[in-house]
């Protein structure tokens, strides 16, 4: 019975997290456009040196400086030591996945159709991500989230399609790889809910930085040849990435994993299902985009699937304190019984 409080005490910190994580990926489009167009501005021998894959790349590796600093007390031999083939396999396969295999998939699928379409085949995660922890996790099944998950998808959609930007929706291999990729990002969480339950933060994070960045660099020189990272230690660079690597990076990717180990496979979902109307929202801020006509009336409806996933949680907590109010009555009452 102690145990309950500091529970749900671990569960709201974990929540909160979840949003803060959201949030900051939600940005980090806008930012990295900003700085793009500040590569742009100041080019290298005519070249835009700061691209995405310098930033990604250059950004993860500064991203092990505090990561090193915080967590190498988590790097000892009895740490190492208990770990099993399964929890390095759950490591390899989360770095592999989230690090290479999804941005990939991602960029890929931008080369060949619309954000628009890319953005709104993205928003089946959120539900998909309930059923496959469910299914997967043996999570009980949180019916409110799911629903307001579903309903956020048809606010998404609305939005992308009141843009009034020409766009169309189609199926080809754009959509069909934007698919994949929401796959396997879903994979990848669910692989990283797993592995953080018995793999200290410290080894989770360092490892999978590591692995996936080479991992990355490796693809990104194998496709677009040995010149593709030849200005990643650019003057330019080097100023602006530290905007990049601790907002998005370092404070976005540990809010992230803290949030994952400690928060409801439901709160991840409700809190994702917000990312595409703080995205518009913060675009609008930093770089004065206009959403269109569908802004108002989508965001409405991702606000209501929000406020059905909360009111299904605050039924779900309200039930949950009700009986533990009534098992700790009988237990009071059978004490009473036994004096």
């Amino acid at each position: 019975m102690s145990d309950a409080p500091k529970q749900m005490s671990n569960v709201l910190f974990g929540a909160v997290l979840a949003w803060v994580a959201v949030m900051i990926y939600a940005s980090s489009n806008s930012i990295v456009t900003l700085l793009t167009q500040i590569g742009e501005v100041h080019q290298v021998m005519g070249r835009n040196a700061i691209t995405f894959c310098n930033l990604l790349a250059l950004g993860s590796l500064i991203s092990l400086i505090p990561m090193v600093f915080f967590f190498h007390k988590d790097w000892t031999r009895d740490n190492l030591r208990k770990l099993t083939r399964k929890d390095w396999m759950l490591l390899t396969v989360s770095a592999v996945l989230s690090s290479a295999v999804t941005p990939g998939l991602f960029f890929f699928a931008l080369e060949h159709t619309t954000v628009t379409n890319v953005v709104l085949i993205g928003r089946i995660d959120p539900p998909l991500f309930i059923l496959a922890a469910a299914l997967i996790l043996k999570e009980k099944f949180d019916g409110w989230a799911f629903l307001g998950g579903v309903i956020a998808l048809v606010g998404a959609a609305v939005i992308i399609g009141l843009k009034g930007d020409g766009a169309t929706f189609s199926l080809g291999v754009g959509e069909l790889a934007a698919f994949v990729a929401t796959l396997t990002f879903i994979t990848s969480t669910i692989v990283t809910r797993v592995g953080l339950k018995e793999v200290p933060l410290g080894i989770f994070s360092i490892y999978r930085t590591i692995l996936g960045t080479a991992i990355y660099m490796s693809i990104a020189l194998y496709l677009y040849g040995p010149d593709h990272f030849q200005d990643l230690f650019a003057p330019v660079v080097l100023k602006w990435i530290w905007v990049y690597a601790i907002i998005v990076i370092v404070i976005g990717q540990f809010a992230w994993n803290l949030g994952l180990k400690y928060a409801r496979s439901g709160d991840v979902a409700l809190a994702t299902s917000f990312s595409p109307l703080a995205a518009i929202t913060i675009a609008m801020v930093l770089l004065d985009e206009n959403p269109g006509a569908g802004l108002i009336p989508g965001g409405l409806i991702i606000l209501g699937g929000i406020a059905v996933a909360q009111f299904g949680r605050i039924r779900k907590e309200r039930a949950e304190k009700q009986a533990l109010e009534e098992a700790l009555r009988l237990e009071g009452s059978a004490n009473f019984k036994g004096v």
